[in-house]
């Protein structure tokens, strides 16, 4: 890998992690930006997800150490995701290359309009809710086929379910999301890497760039959230996306 593309890789993972920070679906940049720089769709969407695992370990050993204690049933939780995750992972690796980049540039666009249209619904504190747990497990199967297959703002889905479904407050619906997608996450590298879809090199250099631009967008958001961002995401993810769709 040549030092030009370990930089713009390094770049892609910093911009992704600040736009996770400041607006969420930071991820729905990374597909469209790695195929930009050489690598076909299937391989980027198998790349991505190195660092998607290490980000959500990293944030999930964070909860844990801040005395979050949602681990148990994030991992109940996780056994209906993994297994939506796995049959969406087997479903995409098999899927034509120029199909496949067709399909996650109209889900990205679809995503992106989420972004855009439900900005507030990961605001509000604690939803009253009647628990049921055939609901919740088909509903996380379903967000786990989708994470699996595309992952690009799967996590909207989860604050969503987690919320409604489970009545957390959002600072336990962070810890439970981040902790379920590192889980089936897990499942889902394995099953890229297992059809040669990962290059592990490219996947590393991601991770760090996302974690230190998640880093600064953490410091640059503070207390306030920054709603332009949202936007100037959303175009960024047009634009990309249409440019993935026609090329």
């Amino acid at each position: 890998m040549d030092i030009l593309k370990v930089l713009l890789t390094f770049l892609v993972g910093v911009l992704t992690g600040f736009l996770n920070v400041m607006a969420g679906g930071g991820s729905m940049l990374t597909l469209p930006l790695l195929t930009f720089l050489g690598l076909s769709i299937d391989v980027a969407n198998g790349t991505n997800r190195v660092s998607i695992l290490i980000q959500n370990l990293a944030a999930t050993y964070s909860f844990k150490k801040n005395k979050v204690h949602i681990l148990k049933r994030s991992f109940i939780l996780s056994i209906p995701a993994t297994l939506g995750a796995i049959c969406g992972t087997l479903v995409v690796v098999q899927i034509n290359e120029s199909l496949l980049k067709k399909i996650a540039a109209v889900l990205i666009i679809l995503m992106g309009s989420f972004i855009v249209l439900k900005k507030d619904v990961w605001k509000k504190n604690q939803i009253a809710t009647k628990k049921s747990n055939i609901l919740s497990y088909l509903t996380f199967f379903f967000i786990g086929f989708y994470g699996g297959f595309l992952q690009a703002g799967v996590g909207f889905f989860f604050i969503s379910a987690l919320m409604f479904l489970e009545g957390f407050d959002i600072v336990k619906t962070n810890a439970a999301k981040v902790a379920i997608i590192a889980v089936y996450t897990i499942a889902s590298l394995l099953i890229f890497a297992a059809h040669n879809q990962v290059d592990w090199k490219i996947g590393f250099v991601l991770a760090i760039g996302s974690a230190i631009g998640s880093s600064f967008g953490a410091r640059y958001m503070v207390l306030n959230e920054i709603v332009w961002v949202k936007y100037l995401l959303f175009a960024a993810i047009l634009f990309a996306s249409l440019k993935m769709f026609f090329s």
